[in-house]
């Protein structure tokens, strides 16, 4: 009795495993072809119109996007700039990442304190007393006047402005990356916060600070009056200090990217480590190309 007992009671559980896995196997069936429906049911209106305004929307925003101002790119030398001056005379000192990592490491030395100190106390008078040198001499070669609009560029604390207002040249200012009243007010040479044709004279001895040549020298030529004069300080015969973004090797590509302006004369100087004067007269009648 036992064993049938046993018999019939593992036949009965063997029974009910199989009736439970049927049961799971038509739920299953069930929730498939139910999914399958589902799948294939129309979309709404409501879906129908999302699905049409976002295709309707894609190519806005793709325009969007294109208008967007490109971001720097990690580069070692900066690239709208790299190989446009034809030959090996100007050549730009590799090492930006990015035009923000330039400026700042000009604010290096423009806003070091040892520096601004020494320039507002024993470089001072010292350096006025060798601008004055120089711009008496434009005046008597008829390049500078008392009545003169006069920008210097790169100005640091402003020496060469106090020198030129010492010698009568009264209406005259400096722009730097840091402003320095009153002498000196904020401005990035690469970009003048001056209206066209605004100066009779431009003054500047920080070329080989210029990360974008051609800009510096089409912001003088922009903001100078037809007539005006430029007139440049730059390093030739050495290498220029380690927070300069470019060395120059003759005065040829200054000439040809004066391209609104025609030679005076060039000159030897000595002129706190740079040896050539440069100076330019912007035409009154630029021919048409």
């Amino acid at each position: 009795h036992d064993t049938f007992f046993f018999s019939h009671a593992t036949n009965s559980v063997n029974h009910w495993r199989e009736s439970q896995r049927e049961t799971e196997r038509e739920t299953l069936k069930k929730l498939f072809h139910a999914g399958m429906k589902t799948a294939q049911t129309k979309p709404s209106p409501l879906s129908k119109y999302f699905l049409l305004s976002l295709l309707l929307c894609l190519p806005c925003f793709l325009l969007l996007y294109s208008l967007q101002p490109k971001r720097h790119q990690p580069t070692g030398d900066p690239p709208p700039e790299k190989n446009i001056y034809g030959s090996g005379d100007l050549k730009i000192r590799p090492g930006y990442a990015s035009y923000e990592s330039y400026i700042q490491r000009q604010l290096d030395k423009t806003l070091n304190p040892k520096l601004r100190e020494l320039w507002k106390t024993r470089d001072w008078d010292r350096k006025i007393l060798v601008f004055g040198g120089f711009f008496q001499d434009l005046k008597r070669k008829q390049l500078l006047s008392n009545e003169s609009k006069a920008l210097c560029i790169g100005a640091r604390v402003g020496q060469e402005v106090e020198a030129l207002r010492r010698i009568g040249v009264s209406d005259s200012v400096g722009i730097d990356l840091v402003p320095c009243p009153p002498l000196v007010i904020g401005g990035d040479f690469h970009n003048q916060p001056f209206d066209n044709e605004t100066f009779d004279f431009e003054f500047s001895n920080v070329f080989d600070h210029a990360l974008y040549p051609h800009k510096f020298v089409g912001e003088i030529e922009r903001t100078l009056k037809p007539g005006g004069v430029c007139v440049l300080h730059v390093a030739l015969s050495r290498r220029s200090d380690k927070y300069s973004a470019n060395d120059l090797y003759s005065v040829k590509p200054l000439v040809d990217m004066f391209k609104r302006s025609e030679v005076v004369h060039t000159r030897k100087v000595d002129g706190f480590g740079l040896d050539t004067e440069v100076v330019f007269r912007k035409k009154k009648v630029i021919p048409s190309s």
